[in-house]
């Protein structure tokens, strides 16, 4: 492996457009991604955020543009990599998170099994190493190690999420991507999950591309907003400048809630 450009972006995302037909999924997308950084991605529903989550993940073919990542492979472009090497990225140095856990997770093995599935992917085959790694990530992401064993489907939503982000960052993936984490969960719940996650981003120096509707979300954990309107960037900027200050008419209206993500 070569080592990453310590230069270079750790992801740079250029002229990135999604299209169905005539419908616009995302459009000319632009914006680079620094190690340690939090970018967020807010707008109202259908305004293009998810797609252009998905486009970067690799679970969406972009209609051109490239993603080019800063990966110890090289500084490689996702769009234009063969899958060999996109399946080995996607074990090793990214996460995603989905807004339903379930999709994230495999409901019929155990909540150890969700986490160690990802290192023995890896190469790992140590069983005492897998579990004790497993057992350490339960706790990290405050779910009972004793809980090592049950099912996922035996978990609150909360706790299902908290597991899906213990699987995807066991590996110490360079950059996690998250789709709506805190959807459909209460407050109490959801104000747990970003608590968990502002340690994870901190104690681990993460790299996270955040879409959300929620703006409160949003200001806690991301250091940047990008603020999208029918699959285009319509104002970006530092978080607190974007929502104490809002430039825009369309960002003006997501601040006041006139417009209902």
């Amino acid at each position: 492996m070569t080592p990453s450009t310590p230069n270079l972006p750790l992801l740079h995302v250029q002229n990135l457009s999604k299209f169905y037909g005539r419908t616009i999924g995302c459009h000319n997308i632009n914006f680079e991604l620094a190690q340690g950084e939090v970018i967020g991605i807010v707008g109202e529903s259908g305004s293009g955020k998810s797609t252009l989550l998905k486009c970067i993940a690799g679970t969406e073919t972009p209609t051109n543009g490239s993603v080019f990542f800063n990966s110890s492979f090289g500084f490689l472009d996702l769009i234009q990599a063969d899958e060999i090497l996109l399946r080995k990225i996607a074990r090793t140095h990214t996460g995603f998170v989905t807004q339903n856990p379930r999709d994230g997770l495999r409901m019929n093995i155990s909540a150890g099994g969700n986490i160690g599935e990802r290192l023995m992917a890896n190469g790992m085959r140590n069983y005492t190493q897998i579990r004790k790694i497993a057992l350490d990530w339960l706790e990290r992401v405050e779910i009972d190690p004793e809980r090592i064993n049950d099912l996922p489907s035996t978990f609150s939503g909360g706790m299902q999420q908290r597991l899906q982000i213990a699987a995807n960052l066991v590996c110490d993936p360079k950059i996690i991507l998250m789709d709506e984490p805190t959807s459909g969960l209460d407050v109490s719940v959801q104000a747990r999950l970003i608590d968990v996650l502002r340690k994870l981003v901190a104690g681990l120096r993460l790299s996270m591309i955040l879409v959300t509707h929620d703006l409160a979300v949003a200001r806690l954990l991301s250091h940047r907003l990008y603020v999208m309107k029918k699959g285009r960037i319509v104002e970006s900027g530092l978080s607190d400048q974007i929502l104490d200050d809002p430039r825009e008419p369309y960002t003006q209206l997501l601040v006041s809630s006139i417009l209902k993500p």
